[in-house]
């Protein structure tokens, strides 16, 4: 009788636990973002120059816009441990726990090479202070019609890139980091 009483408990335990065993996690994604943070890039060139730089704060997201006075055509955006100044390879000093540098495919030039974009302090392009994710933004050159950027950030966190046209005949690189995961 003893080792019946055993394993019918044994066998209740056993049942118990596929009622009560947890299930899979199934948390929603912070403000419905399901972007990821892998490099993200395209190859093209333009005839468009880089004109601008400027950020934003979102309710989910920080916000880095870099205007161009044509169409966008390629980038590249990418954590590093270390961003890099075009053409010399030197370090870009940087806040933050995560770097991203930014490549835009275009000049921060015309074609008789003049400037298009000559931020006054390169070690600040915008003032981010306050910023959740966003800890400082720095210019890293521009060199052979390529235009980059540093981005410190809080931490490895999600972003997307995109584009959008306008204003006028101008175009826009737009890149989102998320506050959090």
């Amino acid at each position: 009788m003893r080792k019946f009483q055993v394993w019918l408990a044994a066998l209740m335990v056993a049942a118990g636990l596929g009622f009560v065993a947890p299930g899979a996690a199934s948390a929603a994604p912070y403000c419905g973002i399901v972007w990821g943070s892998l490099s993200k890039s395209t190859p093209a060139l333009t005839q468009a120059q880089v004109v601008n730089v400027r950020t934003g704060q979102q309710t989910c997201f920080d916000r880095l816009v870099i205007d161009l006075n044509g169409t966008v055509a390629g980038y590249s955006i990418r954590y590093v441990p270390q961003v890099v100044q075009d053409g010399s390879g030197l370090p870009v000093e940087l806040r933050g726990n995560a770097f991203l540098q930014v490549t835009v495919n275009a000049p921060a030039y015309n074609p008789s090479g003049s400037a298009t974009y000559n931020p006054a302090n390169k070690a600040e392009l915008t003032n981010v202070s306050g910023y959740k994710t966003f800890r400082q933004v720095a210019y890293a050159g521009s060199f052979e019609g390529y235009t980059s950027l540093g981005l410190g950030v809080r931490a490895r966190l999600p972003f997307r890139v995109f584009t959008l046209a306008g204003p006028g005949t101008g175009s826009r690189l737009v890149i989102d980091v998320a506050h959090m995961w």
